[in-house]
């Protein structure tokens, strides 16, 4: 299917999604996992009104990374985070390409110009209500955390559809951005917040012009 023959999982129902399971090679992870450690120390991740979120609809800190790490006339800043130059990956994998072809909501994911990262952190108690992301195209979730696992709860749910997906490590979701998200409350016992042992997730919005990053 790709050259790294990634175990692309296709769902029609109850809407058009596909789940990639050990997305990223060992490689590639030590470089994420390098930046979310650093991310993870204190005064690094922001509350929502300081990186786009739904102020009132989560406690969850992130970071908005095209925001910091930004293209100008002369440099691309981008290239200094290991997770924007790995994440390159989802375009040029064939992932988009395949996503595609589930139905015909999802037929121009490979034609998308643009896109924009965010990396979010849940703790202990840690959530995100449902809500949509509707001035974007379409989502590409990834999931990360620290093993043995340590929390509990964390699930991106869907409440309109009554489905849910519990998010493994090193996991990716695609589906389009009208769907209603949110995550479930993250239990985690023992843990200081700057362990890092709660879940992490990269969220690439994607679209076909650059987005106000209110979102």
């Amino acid at each position: 299917m790709t050259e790294e023959n990634l175990n692309c999982n296709i769902f029609n129902s109850p809407f058009p999604h596909l789940i990639v399971e050990n997305f990223y090679n060992n490689d590639e992870l030590n470089l994420i996992w390098e930046e979310l450690n650093y991310y993870t120390k204190p005064n690094k991740l922001l509350t929502s009104e300081y990186y786009g979120g739904v102020v009132g609809s989560t406690n969850s800190k992130a970071l908005s990374l095209d925001t910091l790490y930004h293209k100008t006339q002369n440099v691309n800043y981008r290239n200094i985070s290991n997770i924007l130059t790995v994440n390159r990956k989802l375009f040029n994998c064939g992932i988009l390409n395949i996503f595609s072809q589930i139905h015909d909501c999802c037929n121009t994911a490979n034609m998308i110009t643009s896109d924009f990262t965010k990396v979010r952190y849940y703790h202990n108690d840690e959530y995100y209500e449902p809500h949509t992301d509707k001035k974007f195209h379409f989502l590409a979730f990834s999931y990360f955390y620290k093993e043995p696992k340590k929390f509990e709860g964390g699930e991106l749910y869907f409440p309109k559809y009554d489905y849910e997906l519990k998010c493994d490590n090193n996991s990716m979701i695609i589906f389009p951005a009208w769907v209603e998200h949110g995550v479930k409350k993250v239990s985690i016992e023992n843990s200081n917040y700057f362990d890092g042992w709660g879940r992490y997730a990269i969220t690439s919005f994607l679209t076909f012009e650059d987005p106000s990053i209110n979102t």
